[in-house]
């Protein structure tokens, strides 16, 4: 939808919430990079604590190598390797959206947004970012970011959602390497996690 209209927080923070898992959960899924380069796959996990915590684990298939990472918000609290996440990830919103996640605003940007009966479409607008959101309704649903910097796509991610809300499949897609990163979700499982799960492995 274009007619996005002035929104309040409170608004905005009702759309989000609803994308946020309401008890830890466990996502475990099969993914597939593609770029200029060629590709690679594997398998991996997601650890979500809401409202803002995410581990990442991913293994590539053939490899004994685990890529990891701990974020907090859009802020990585560590990374194993270093750079495990620089050529998939060109943004922490992507990351999020990739697990149907959407992450709150940050301060003085503006707000745009409208509910209609298809779903929800909303907007952070600021002096350098753009990201827009969008949550159809029905079975399955879709999820939808996109992050512009400079009035450039960052990127995209695409999810699908089953009838509980939780991820299907999702695909995030780099126009400027070009690259794809696709997930297909195995499991989805609500559990607890040790205090350990957030250290550096």
């Amino acid at each position: 939808p274009v007619d996005v209209e002035p929104v309040s927080e409170a608004q905005v923070a009702g759309w989000v919430a609803g994308t946020v898992p309401s008890a830890p959960v466990l996502l475990r899924f099969k993914w597939l990079f593609q770029d200029e380069r060629g590709s690679l796959g594997g398998s991996g996990a997601a650890r979500i604590a809401p409202p803002d915590t995410l581990r990442f684990d991913a293994e590539a298939i053939y490899s004994s190598d685990v890529r990891s990472a701990v974020v907090v918000g859009t802020t990585p609290l560590w990374i194993e390797p270093p750079d495990a996440l620089e050529r998939i990830v060109p943004d922490y919103t992507l990351f999020w959206a990739m697990f149907g996640v959407a992450r709150l605003p940050a301060a003085g940007v503006a707000l745009r947004g409208r509910a209609i009966e298809g779903g929800t479409a909303w907007r952070y607008a600021g002096a350098v970012d753009t990201i827009d959101y969008w949550r159809s309704r029905g079975d399955p649903a879709k999820f939808v970011a996109e992050v512009r910097r400079a009035g450039a796509v960052v990127g995209r991610t695409e999810v699908t959602l089953g009838a509980d809300g939780a991820p299907r499949k999702a695909r995030l897609i780099v126009p400027s390497v070009p690259a794809k990163l696709d997930l297909k979700f195995l499991s989805t499982t609500r559990t607890t996690f040790a205090a350990d799960t957030w250290r550096h492995r």
